[in-house]
């Protein structure tokens, strides 16, 4: 009995570590888009990347999905699809390419600990060039308009605000539930806006928001925060899970369209 008790304990500890999405997936399987992985080359890496198409008549504006500290799971590929759905071209990089033995990304760390790890250890100016490569990439695709902007959630979320500042192509900078930089110098050279998405029970995260304000103010830059009441960090994501409460659920709804809207106008 006890071995068994024993793997119970730790497929209950993994399950714990690393939040179930087998519904996210069930729906991207059912995507009638055009879904696919591409290597972007960024000096000498390579960068696996989610491109989700969309199934529209003109050129489209592109989004690049920065994932949470998760990795690239699969809602976050389920994301870049649902964007697509709005018509979008969507992709999602796994900034943990490389990063597994064997030159694997998030998928061969398996998740839980191991991803945070990895995550947590990966060097700013690498984040950097990798995010400039996808940006390049996605915006010189024969069906993309040139127009690019970028969202991203939990740790995707932080690294959206900071990325606005080493980026000058990008049309617009959707924060939801991260932090920004607090250096006036990095302000001064965002050059797009930056919109921001947060969940009302999330003190460590929102206590950021008022300096962010004042720093982005101070420079003359615009940067529009939004609190969703009740909900909670990473809202987007339990918000659209089977289980969702009523604040995570309504905090997901009204922040998609919101996206959208703000996309529209890019």
């Amino acid at each position: 009995m006890k071995p068994t008790l024993l793997l119970t304990g730790t497929l209950f500890v993994a399950a714990l570590a690393t939040p179930a999405q087998d519904w996210a997936l069930a729906r991207l399987e059912k995507s009638p888009r055009h879904l696919e992985w591409v290597k972007v080359k960024q000096g000498t890496r390579e960068v696996s990347c989610f491109i989700a198409f969309p199934e529209v008549k003109e050129k489209a504006t592109a989004v690049v999905v920065i994932h949470e500290i998760f990795g690239l799971t699969d809602w976050v590929r389920g994301v870049a699809d649902q964007l697509a759905e709005a018509g979008y071209i969507a992709i999602a990089p796994d900034l943990l390419s490389g990063a597994a033995p064997n030159g694997g990304g998030t998928k061969e760390l398996g998740g839980g600990d191991a991803v945070r790890r990895a995550i947590s250890s990966l060097p700013a100016d690498q984040i950097t060039a990798d995010l400039n490569a996808v940006v390049e990439h996605v915006g010189n695709l024969p069906a993309a308009n040139g127009k690019v902007a970028v969202g991203g959630f939990c740790w995707g979320g932080s690294q959206t605000f900071r990325f606005a500042t080493n980026n000058k192509n990008v049309k617009a900078a959707f924060a939801f539930y991260g932090s920004g930089p607090d250096k006036e110098e990095d302000i001064a050279r965002i050059s797009c806006p930056v919109f921001g998405f947060y969940g009302g029970n999330d003190a460590r995260v929102n206590a950021t928001i008022p300096k962010s304000t004042e720093l982005m103010k101070k420079a003359g830059k615009t940067y529009e925060p939004v609190t969703y009441d009740g909900a909670g960090h990473g809202f987007m994501r339990a918000g659209e899970a089977p289980d969702a409460n009523e604040a995570n659920k309504k905090a997901r709804d009204q922040a998609w369209q919101r996206w959208k809207t703000l996309l529209k106008a890019l």
